[in-house]
């Protein structure tokens, strides 16, 4: 099998700008594009003739394809990944768009958690794909609230709710199972508990189920608060890539979305991004989350580099488009962050134990990295 990231872009520059209007008018259209159909878009300059020799070429060069012989070209991942190499760089956003993006993500809050949160549900409602996004951990959040369920005859959940907006959730085992009103009371106790308020008179039984219950969901809340080894991460839109006709078939859509199943590579691809600290997209094969791309930017804290935030869609996406909102809305998120940390004072940590994953020299993705920002 070819080394595919060896392919090199076409050298003649009319060759490169045939490739690249294809692709934009694939981009547009989703249909082949044959050579007429081209030469009616923006390139009268050039022959039919001569623009079917361009795209013989690139097929042989690996940037086009054919559905079927007599049929128009559509591109490859390797035209997709020379197509966002170039215009990686492009990313300012425009005036509307950055006024939109500060509607919806500027703003001051000591909700951090949920702030972050609510900036990847706009981002990916915007962007119509699905996002993932790294954060460091911040501290002086609290429990605000505690709420007890019922599950079965041996199990309860347990649901932390914190000052930051963070929801945690704990699975507690019962030796018998309790009724809903006993739930209930055990419940007050433990929120009486956390707001140092007055707790309600329990029965011998209650009493003892309630205080350890207490005890070992705080104490499991600390512990995992005070020692992390790997950034949080928030997920969400998976289902906006079902607009997508790429991923009409339940076999791609799994497919696309089996990175998601994969905590090492979704931080290794986040990470990776935080170190280069700029915008970056990689462009995948068959051989891994099939006809997806991901482009991922930094955000930061008083401009040190803390997370990213990145979008998973097909292939055929608005390259430009996205690189425009995600470089705006992490500079947006940035804003809110710096800001909000030193009105609330609050501080943040980065992994204790965090070491730098591997991930990305086992998986045939190619990053393409914004060299003007570094």
């Amino acid at each position: 099998m070819k080394e595919i990231a060896k392919k090199k872009p076409p050298k003649d520059a009319r060759e490169k700008e045939v490739l690249l209007g294809l692709i934009e008018l694939y981009l547009q259209t989703g249909k082949p594009i044959g050579s007429n159909t081209l030469r009616e878009n923006g390139f009268e300059h050039i022959s039919s003739a001569t623009i079917r020799n361009y795209f013989a070429k690139l097929e042989e060069e690996g940037f086009l394809r054919q559905q079927h012989s007599s049929g128009g070209r559509i591109p490859t991942h390797l035209a997709y990944k020379l197509y966002a190499q170039t215009y990686l760089h492009a990313a300012e956003t425009d005036f509307k768009e950055k006024e939109t993006l500060n509607k919806l993500l500027v703003r001051e809050t000591r909700e951090i958690a949920g702030y972050l949160q609510h900036a990847a549900e706009k981002i990916s409602e915007l962007t119509g794909c699905a996002l993932f996004l790294s954060a460091p951990r911040f501290d002086q959040d609290f429990v605000l609230d505690i709420r007890l369920m019922g599950i079965d005859n041996t199990r309860c959940l347990c649901i932390l709710i914190t000052d930051f907006g963070l929801i945690h959730t704990e699975l507690l085992h019962t030796d018998k199972k309790l009724s809903s009103f006993t739930l209930k009371r055990i419940e007050a106790f433990m929120r009486a508990k956390i707001t140092a308020q007055e707790a309600p008179s329990l029965s011998e039984d209650e009493a003892f189920i309630a205080s350890h219950f207490y005890s070992e969901v705080m104490l499991r809340h600390i512990v995992g608060y005070a020692n992390f080894s790997s950034e949080d991460i928030y997920k969400t839109g998976f289902s906006r890539l079902l607009r997508f006709p790429d991923f009409n078939d339940a076999c791609a859509l799994a497919n696309g979305l089996a990175l998601f199943e994969n905590p090492g590579a979704l931080r290794g691809l986040l990470k990776e991004c935080v170190s280069m600290n700029h915008l970056s997209c990689w462009v995948g094969d068959e051989m891994l989350a099939a006809s997806c791309s991901i482009i991922a930017a930094p955000y930061h804290i008083n401009q040190i580099p803390v997370g990213a935030i990145a979008i998973l869609g097909p292939h055929r996406i608005e390259y430009k488009k996205l690189f425009r909102i995600l470089h705006a809305a992490a500079e947006c998120i940035s804003e809110t962050l710096t800001k909000s940390i030193y009105k609330f004072k609050i501080t943040y940590r980065q992994p204790s134990n965090a070491q730098a994953s591997d991930v990305l020299h086992k998986t045939p993705y190619f990053l393409l990295e914004d060299k003007s920002r570094s």
